[in-house]
């Protein structure tokens, strides 16, 4: 079969090289030279012989069938050539559409590959992708739990600051709200949506307003925290003072976006501070008042003591004597320690110094010593080193106070062997003196633990001998010393005794000045003590008797008025504490006498002198305290008529003050008529109806006048007040009425002296009042 199709090949590749002609021919000849090869052939075979007519047959044969085997064949080679031509074209074709397959093939085997690495690539990114999704859900489900943590702490932030009581609000760099927990609506009376985009101005008063929004402008500015105290109104009119802090606050870029402010209700702080100010004064006033009780009768024993001491006496009289003096000056030592226990709380310690005979001075402290020594079987040792000046410029009273608790306790804590008292003196430039006083004894001692306490407030040393006392004295002494300019110390062993030592520089006095004292001594003055204890009168003009004053007493107010209008003195002593008027109302009054030529007016207390200047500046020439000492008393005169004969004024410019006593106590609480008029009019029923409404009321009126009273709020206190005045009157509560009506009258002058006290008793006596008019009503037959 290849062969076949090889010779087809052969025959097609001949007629179409050698064209149809020649091709016909060279195939006519052909056939014939086989057709004669065939015939002769055959005949020989046949025959044995070959025929010339054979050949001519075998040729003609060849040459009749050439033409069509030739036409036949090549109409089939040229159908065949164009069929293989065709089949080439195909093959052709098909060999391009093979190579293009092939072509396709590689393409498809590199795009295989490529698709197989895309595929890995995808599978890959795909599984990325998963891998991706699974930590973005995460991400998302992590970022959903911290949304809701960020949310719940959130909620709770916002929860906790809605619930606290403070205010918290926050502004923008505008100054306009931009948010506020509850307690900031409930003061603003405005809701957060409603607060916010609003300025100060828009929420608060003027001043309020304007303050608010400058310690805003303050923060912005310097970006620090701003402190401040303010009183701000609630909606009902109800006040309170807030702590305000601001503070500025930024973003997470830390860029500034506003200011950041609480507020803190401090109104019970503020009243604390009022009831404690209110108990100091309330304590002051108390310690004055039992001062001035106890001071009383003490002054008698005191002077009449030193008068009859400066008499004829036996040696045995005269101690005894001389016994009662201390024991009474021991007794006034107490008092001060009270007294100074007060102005220890205070820090009003004053120091007035005065020229004092030193040596006379010392003499006194040496005769207390040892009269308290005596009384134990103690030896008092004495003893002065350096000159000793015969005047120096000190405070005697405090001085005498330090050394006499000094000593006292030497003497106390010593049960035998000796207590020593050392003076040292130097001189010092400009003119001042160095003094330095050493008090020691033989007594129990003051362990080392002990002495860094030994001048604490209240401070006791325990050991064998228990200590008795305030445990005040030396915390007093110790205030008193550096007041002074001075110090206080102590040097102990326990069981060896021990020695306390005060140093301190004081001024020298010329001895000229003491001889003008004593020749003013001589001079015989008339002289009005104005004095209501028969003791202090007793007392006071036994001193001016001594030198040859004369004195007449006037024992109140009214008294003293019409003997110096009626009389000429050359000095008036002026107790504070009368029975009519006080002493200060008796000065105002003659200082506005233009008529009259007022003497020099020296103010008579038994309380301590904090400060002369008060007196000075009420009116008086000067002041002492009571109990009356010769040296107080010759030292004023000797100070008021020097400065009358150096031509000095002694009469100060008096700004007058328009001083009234409080409101005596009520004796009625009800107005009983008006309740009479009621019942008649409404009946029984309908005015227990109305007391009930006041009942109700009353507690909204003392919340907001108390709140008021914490602000000092004036206006609103009066305003309050007035409420209160009306509706007490209204239901015949006459006590409340009449109070309320003080609280409503600001131009009193002791007014803010005495509101608190009536708001006070309006608090307390108010349900009182209610109770008492129930059961009159209730008692009433209508």
């Amino acid at each position: 079969m290849i062969k076949i199709r090889a010779w087809a090949q052969y025959y097609v590749d001949m007629l179409t090289k050698l064209g149809v002609i020649r091709f016909s021919i060279l195939s006519a000849a052909t056939i014939i030279f086989f057709s004669i090869t065939i015939q002769a052939s055959i005949n020989y075979i046949l025959r044995g012989q070959v025929k010339l007519d054979d050949l001519y047959a075998a040729i003609l044969f060849a040459i009749v069938v050439t033409p069509w085997v030739v036409f036949f064949l090549s109409i089939v080679v040229q159908q065949l050539e164009v069929s293989r031509k065709r089949l080439s074209n195909m093959v052709y074709k098909l060999q391009e559409v093979r190579a293009r397959d092939l072509q396709l093939q590689q393409e498809l085997q590199v795009n295989l590959v490529e698709l197989n690495a895309e595929f890995e690539e995808r599978k890959k990114a795909e599984s990325d992708r998963n891998q991706a999704f699974k930590d973005l859900e995460n991400e998302v489900f992590h970022r959903e739990q911290a949304q809701l943590i960020v949310e719940e702490r959130s909620a709770l932030v916002r929860s906790f600051i809605d619930s606290s009581p403070d205010l918290v609000y926050y502004s923008n760099e505008h100054g306009r709200f931009s948010g506020c927990n509850l307690a900031m609506e409930a003061l603003t009376g405005k809701v957060e949506k409603e607060l916010i985009g609003l300025t100060p101005f828009d929420v608060y008063g003027a001043e309020i307003a304007a303050k608010f929004a400058a310690t805003d402008k303050a923060v912005l500015s310097t970006q620090l925290s701003e402190t401040y105290e303010q009183w701000l109104t609630y909606p009902d009119g109800l006040k309170a003072c807030f702590e305000l802090r601001k503070v500025p606050f930024f973003g997470q870029r830390n860029e500034y976006m506003g200011v950041l402010g609480y507020g803190r209700d401090i109104t019970e702080r503020k009243k604390y501070q009022d009831a404690l100010e209110k108990a100091s004064r309330d304590k002051t006033t108390f310690i004055s008042t039992i001062s001035h009780e106890l001071r009383t009768p003490l002054n008698g024993v005191v002077g009449l003591s030193r008068i009859l001491l400066d008499g004829s006496l036996s040696d045995e009289q005269r101690q005894h004597l001389n016994t009662i003096y201390v024991s009474a000056q021991t007794m006034g030592n107490i008092f001060n320690d009270i007294i100074d226990l007060d102005k220890f709380d205070r820090r009003k310690f004053e120091i007035v110094n005065q020229p004092i005979e030193f040596r006379s001075f010392l003499n006194d402290i040496k005769t207390l010593a040892l009269l308290q020594a005596e009384q134990k079987g103690l030896v008092l040792e004495f003893d002065v080193f350096g000159d000793i000046p015969d005047f120096i410029n000190a405070d005697g009273t405090r001085l005498r106070q330090v050394l006499w608790n000094l000593v006292s306790n030497a003497v106390k804590f010593t049960d035998s062997g000796t207590v020593s008292i050392r003076v040292f003196t130097s001189e010092e430039a400009d003119n001042k003196i160095g003094l330095t006083f050493e008090v020691e004894d033989t007594g129990i001692g003051i362990s080392a633990e002990g002495q860094d306490k030994i001048f604490a407030m209240y401070y006791q040393e325990q050991g064998s001998k228990r200590a008795t006392g305030t445990g005040i004295g030396l915390s007093v002494a110790k205030s008193l010393m550096t007041a002074m300019g001075g110090d206080i110390w102590v040097s102990s062993e326990l069981g060896e005794g021990a020695c306390f030592t005060i140093e301190f520089d004081v001024d020298g006095v010329e001895r000229l000045q003491h001889q003008g004292s004593a020749d003013n001594k001589q001079v015989q003055l008339s002289v009005l003590l104005v004095e209501d204890i028969e003791l202090n009168v007793t007392v006071c003009t036994a001193i001016l008797n001594k030198f040859g004053h004369t004195v007449e007493v006037a024992v109140d107010g009214r008294s003293a008025l019409q003997m110096v209008e009626n009389n000429r003195y050359d000095l008036i002593f002026l107790d504070i504490n009368l029975p009519d008027m006080s002493g200060f109302e008796v000065i105002k009054t003659l200082r506005e006498n233009t008529a009259l030529e007022l003497p020099p007016v020296v103010a008579l207390t038994a309380n301590v002198i904090n400060n002369r200047q008060e007196y000075i500046e009420k009116g008086m020439d000067d002041a002492i305290s009571k109990p009356l000492s010769i040296n107080a008393v010759t030292g004023v005169i000797s100070r008021l008529l020097s400065r009358a004969e150096e031509g000095e004024s002694i009469t100060p410019h008096y700004a007058a003050d328009t001083l009234t006593g409080e409101q005596d106590m009520l004796d009625e609480y009800l107005d009983t008529d008006l309740l009479q008029q009621y019942l008649d009019t409404l009946g029984k029923d309908l005015l227990l109806q109305s007391v009930c409404l006041f009942e109700q009321t009353m507690p909204s009126y003392l919340t907001l006048l108390n709140t008021n009273l914490t602000a000092r709020d004036q206006d609103a206190i009066v305003d309050e007040a007035h409420k209160i005045k009306g509706a007490a009157g209204s239901i015949g509560l006459t006590r409340i009425q009449q109070v309320a009506q003080l609280a409503q009258s600001p131009e009193q002058p002791t007014w803010w002296q005495n509101i608190d006290d009536w708001v006070e008793q309006i608090n307390t006596e108010y349900l009182h009042d209610i109770k008492r008019l129930k059961s009159w009503i209730e008692k009433q037959d209508v």
